[in-house]
């Protein structure tokens, strides 16, 4: 799993949170270089499954993390302090976390993206 947040403490919280359910954090990012970076570096050794990602980093929009997921088959969840109706791109399926949320939410909404992830595996 990676998290891509640029909010460092809150990206430090988020990544206790997922631990303490079992995830493996394979990295965190702050900014989308680093983002691409890292899904370059762990898609190739099969060590990510899952994406959280936020909408903004840093005042860029994200988006192209998000196309970069896609084109790879890798399922995210965005996560944004915007209202309902923020821009996800060519993305308009992929589920959106609304800031503040409720952590039991998160943990559900990453165990489904999970289970998608292995379920095309699978296949």
């Amino acid at each position: 799993m990676l998290v891509v947040e640029d909010d460092i403490l809150f990206a430090m919280c988020l990544e206790d949170e997922l631990t303490d359910v079992g995830a493996e954090i394979v990295g965190c990012a702050t900014s989308v270089g680093d983002a691409l970076r890292i899904i370059d570096h762990a898609a190739a050794r099969g060590r990510i499954n899952a994406v959280l990602l936020d909408l903004n980093l840093r005042g860029c929009s994200s988006l192209p993390v998000a196309d970069a997921l896609a084109r790879r088959g890798i399922p995210f969840v965005f996560s944004t302090g915007y209202v309902e109706g923020c821009n996800t791109g060519r993305h308009p399926t992929v589920p959106v976390l609304h800031k503040p949320y409720n952590m039991q939410k998160l943990i559900y909404t990453v165990e489904a993206l999970c289970q998608e992830w292995e379920s095309r595996q699978d296949s």
